[in-house]
């Protein structure tokens, strides 16, 4: 019963710790967007993409209001974003994006997991080069209007797929927004399963054998840092 106990606990820890990590990161992330965008999620759709984000990930509305109220003030910390190129185990290609208030620390923290894991981290644009900075927006609607709705507002959609009536539109980070009024315009009371700007690989990796194991090793550290906000690769495990 006691050892019981124990290891309920500390999975109870464990699980605690992660959220406490995840609260961190969105409110880092939502306070830097509120300060630079501004703080009305209606005048600022990145904003209000990153906070029904959060709430599907359960963020207390505490945090994400703290945050916003953070950024009204003007003061707190002074983030800026970092961002980090290199090759992972079995010589995938990885970026890190970080957001941090001290880039010497942040860089000594990215380094130490990739020398410590037997990758080698590389210099700017050493493989950004090989993804596309591409906006993703997944919802259920029609295919057929949301194109015409994309098309009518002049959103460079690069793809767009349709699997049983969910929708995936894909096209340049810059048509973010755009693209996403087009769709909430049409749309009434949309709801996106994904909502996001993200780094696609333009070809995959494959990583096997030992690799597969420091692989994890390698994400499960870059996890672990604070300062860490996405970390995106070309794995195929």
């Amino acid at each position: 019963m006691g050892r019981a106990y124990q290891n309920r606990k500390e999975s109870m820890a464990k699980t605690s710790d992660a959220k406490a990590k995840v609260y961190s990161k969105y409110g880092r992330v939502i306070y830097v967007c509120a300060k630079e965008g501004g703080t009305d999620p209606d005048g600022n759709l990145t904003l209000r993409g990153l906070i029904e984000r959060a709430k599907k990930d359960q963020v207390p509305s505490h945090v994400i209001e703290k945050a916003i109220k953070k950024a009204e003030g003007g003061g707190g910390e002074d983030f800026s974003v970092a961002r980090y190129e290199g090759y992972g185990p079995g010589g995938c290609m990885v970026i890190v994006d970080c957001l941090t208030d001290n880039p010497n620390r942040t860089f000594g923290d990215v380094r130490q997991c990739f020398t410590k894991t037997k990758c080698k981290i590389g210099t700017e644009g050493s493989v950004l080069h090989m993804f596309d900075h591409a906006t993703i927006l997944v919802f259920k609607g029609d295919e057929e209007a949301a194109l015409d709705a994309l098309m009518m507002a002049d959103v460079d959609v690069t793809d767009i797929e349709n699997d049983d009536g969910k929708i995936t539109v894909f096209a340049p980070n810059t048509e973010y927004a755009k693209a996403k009024h087009a769709l909430t315009e049409t749309f009434d009371d949309i709801e996106f399963d994904v909502d996001e700007i993200q780094f696609l690989p333009k070809s995959s990796s494959p990583v096997s054998g030992d690799d597969v194991e420091m692989f994890d090793k390698f994400i499960e550290m870059l996890d672990d840092l604070d300062d860490v906000q996405n970390v995106y690769h070309n794995a195929e495990l």
